[in-house]
């Protein structure tokens, strides 16, 4: 049976929080594919409706619009990486076999897809990596940020930094490189699907094996 986790995700983002109810699970189910199916610009509430064979209305009593629901699947996204870092480290004393598995489970994060019997993790992540910009790279980031709908991000960040500076307390750079690895895992990813040239990995063979190398690889000489 998977585990039936909720996570706090920021207050602003929805009118009502699907995670309490079974209609709210259902439409991020259905949200999180048909994100995947036809992307974010194509969305919309009557096609999520139609999805669920429901109405708009009732969607409109969760969210206001569907940068939000995007928003709230990256947050609920972004807690779940941070649960998993924290239940797969917390007994570690070993920075650097910690900060390895920090890595592999970033990497790896749909391999835990029994943890939740609502959303589809592996579906979750492929939005991330093909749509990510959508959610930060806007004109109205700061009011947003104001708002705190960046909050499981940046708790996620210091997260990891903190496991860096584990490995060596002296590095002065770890919640930017923090950030940015976070970032190359999805970028490298969708690079190597779509433009290959912009990356060194092989499309060919797996690639998350391949991301985790590279990852661990540029970190620790970085760090160190």
């Amino acid at each position: 049976m998977p585990l039936e986790l909720k996570f706090t995700v920021p207050k602003k983002l929805y009118l009502k929080d699907p995670q309490d109810t079974e209609y709210g699970k259902r439409l991020l189910s259905n949200a999180v594919m048909l994100f995947d199916e036809i992307g974010f610009e194509s969305f919309t509430f009557r096609k999520l409706a139609a999805k669920m064979d429901s109405s708009e209305v009732s969607i409109y009593r969760y969210f206001e619009n569907k940068h939000y629901i995007l928003l709230y699947l990256y947050c609920w996204y972004w807690e779940w990486l941070s649960y998993l870092l924290d239940i797969n480290t917390r007994n570690i004393t070993d920075p650097k076999v910690k900060l390895e598995i920090a890595v592999h489970k970033m990497v790896f994060a749909t391999k835990e897809d029994e943890l939740t019997s609502y959303i589809d993790v592996k579906q979750l992540q492929n939005i991330l990596i093909t749509e990510s910009s959508k959610a930060y790279h806007i004109h109205d980031i700061d009011e947003e940020n104001k708002l705190g709908f960046f909050i499981p991000f940046k708790k996620l960040v210091e997260q990891f930094a903190s496991i860096i500076l584990e490995e060596n307390p002296k590095f002065e750079y770890a919640r930017s490189i923090s950030t940015t690895i976070f970032e190359m895992i999805r970028n490298q990813h969708y690079y190597t699907l779509h433009l290959a040239r912009l990356s060194d990995l092989k499309k060919a063979s797996p690639i998350l094996p391949q991301i985790e190398k590279m990852i661990l690889d540029i970190l620790f000489k970085i760090v160190h």
